[in-house]
């Protein structure tokens, strides 16, 4: 074995969305800096990002009903669903803004326009829709919503759902045509290849062994160079840790004390996909339901279009299950290996509470297909088993940490930054509503790690993304400018819709 040494100012590791979008963001506000990428697999966007393991939702808060919970007086909650929807337009502003500058091309090859709906049955449930439309419809970022609790009417909408429904049923659903779906593996293979081409190394098959903070303060990687059997060391004076559940064995390597006391559960999804063309024609939404009692929110059912190579495809799920892996490419040691003294009380504490979500995705891992099946036939009453398959999707890892709130070991539905006191480092954990808003989540890592220079970058910043630093929901002037801009550069305006459907 030989060693290299290198340095770098920045250090990403992991080749998906996170650590393209932090990249692309820094090559257009310092582009003298020199940065480096690691990534295990042989290509970019492979893990977490990867099409069939990220529900590609564009995660907007238009259709997800765990976004806006009904409180005890019977209001409904919209906070998260403000802040979601504010972030997912940032994201948009942002990608808009790499296809005007010519640095990605071909929008719809990552980005679809779809309806996003949200279904619900049982006169309870129907209550509740309404409510939550009356409360989100008054808001300016979801002005186009629509309800209906018309079966006449919701077979327009949505007429696989509706097919042999019983005539008495209590049955509601809000529509809003502005919903997307989003292809993050595209979209991230798309931003590696440009940075590439602006001189940034991205080393695909390099595994991150180790972090280690040197004498002089920087940031030592040492890299497993996979393909020829060596030793790398690189030094950086800022690391970002983008490698999905593989970030948790890496932030602990750090040593930070932000590090200290956060835990991991890793829970697996699957997929039912349907193989018959003449079912999947007749579908085009993603439509989401209300999850079961005790499910985690990951779990929320879903019948979603969706747009993989240039097919339409329909999948239905997720159906969670567990495996102790990390990363889906990852070991079955990684859940035992991150229990240590620092965190096993919270480990502990997070096993406590959460017996019942243990049962349930027991109870998930043994379903048999036809009971899969029964569950699809709650969004398709006629669904037929030979035209669906099962496929195993991607892998997340929540986040498990101490609260105020929860007390010990209370696990985290989310997306969360660690970063250092200093913000040398930082690394992003959780799951969803993660890809949607990683350019938010990113803009808050530089905020962060980079305090001294975002005066400086900030009229850059507001030339990439004009809402920086401003809410649409209390500006509906620049939400129009936005929306408009925004739809023209990623071909998702509304005549184009028509023209393209005709």
């Amino acid at each position: 074995m030989s060693e290299k040494y290198t340095k770098s100012d920045v250090i990403l590791i992991g080749a998906g969305i996170m650590s393209a979008t932090l990249g692309s963001l820094l090559k257009e506000l310092v582009p003298d800096w020199n940065i480096r990428v690691f990534e295990r697999l042989d290509s970019a966007g492979e893990e977490s990002s990867n099409v069939w393991n990220n529900a590609g939702t564009g995660h907007a808060a238009l259709c997800e009903l765990n976004y806006t919970p009904e409180k005890p007086d019977g209001s409904i909650d919209i906070k998260k669903a403000l802040k979601v929807n504010e972030q997912f337009r940032v994201s948009k502003q942002f990608w808009a803004h790499l296809v005007n500058s010519n640095r990605i091309r071909n929008p719809r090859e990552f980005i679809m326009p779809l309806p996003h709906m949200s279904l619900v049955r049982g006169k309870q449930n129907v209550e509740f829709l309404r409510k939550r439309f009356e409360t989100m419809s008054a808001n300016p970022l979801f002005k186009e919503m629509e309800f209906s609790d018309d079966p006449e009417q919701l077979k327009t909408w949505m007429p696989l759902v509706m097919k042999d429904r019983p005539a008495n049923e209590a049955i509601a659903a809000t529509k809003i045509d502005t919903g997307t779906d989003v292809n993050f593996g595209a979209l991230t293979r798309k931003m590696f290849d440009d940075l590439e081409s602006k001189d940034i190394e991205v080393y695909y098959k390099h595994n991150v062994e180790d972090i280690t903070r040197s004498s002089d303060g920087a940031w030592e990687v040492k890299v497993l160079d996979m393909a020829n059997d060596k030793i790398e060391y690189h030094t950086a004076n800022f690391v970002f840790i983008g490698g999905g559940g593989g970030s948790f064995h890496l932030l602990q390597k750090t040593g930070i004390p932000e590090s200290k006391r956060i835990g991991g559960f890793p829970v697996s999804g699957q997929f039912m996909v349907c193989n018959n063309p003449e079912v999947i024609e007749k579908h085009h939404a993603k439509v989401y339901g209300k999850a079961d009692v005790g499910a985690p929110p990951m779990s929320v059912p879903h019948l979603d279009t969706r747009f993989i190579d240039g097919r339409k495809s329909l999948l239905f799920g997720p159906f969670a299950g567990f495996s102790p892996k990390f990363l889906k490419t990852g070991s079955l040691t990684d859940l035992v290996t991150s229990v240590k003294p620092d965190n096993l009380l919270t480990m502990l504490g997070a096993g406590v509470k959460n017996a019942s979500l243990t049962k349930y995705l027991i109870e998930q891992v043994v379903q048999s297909k036809e009971q899969r099946i029964e569950a699809l036939r709650q969004f398709i009453p006629d669904a037929k088993s030979e035209d669906w398959d099962l496929v195993v999707a991607g892998q997340r890892v929540q986040v498990i940490k101490d609260t105020e709130a929860g007390g010990k070991g209370t696990l985290q539905f989310g997306t969360e930054v660690v970063s250092s006191s200093d913000g040398s480092i930082a690394a992003l954990l959780g799951a969803s509503p993660g890809a949607s808003t990683a350019v938010s989540v990113m803009l808050e890592v530089m905020e962060r790690c980079f305090p001294q220079h975002m005066k400086a970058w900030e009229p850059k910043i507001k030339e990439m993304i004009p809402s920086y630093g401003i809410l649409l929901s209390e500006n509906p002037k620049l939400l129009e400018e936005v929306n408009t801009t925004t739809d023209r550069a990623l071909d998702l305006a509304e005549d184009e819709k028509i023209a393209n459907s005709n």
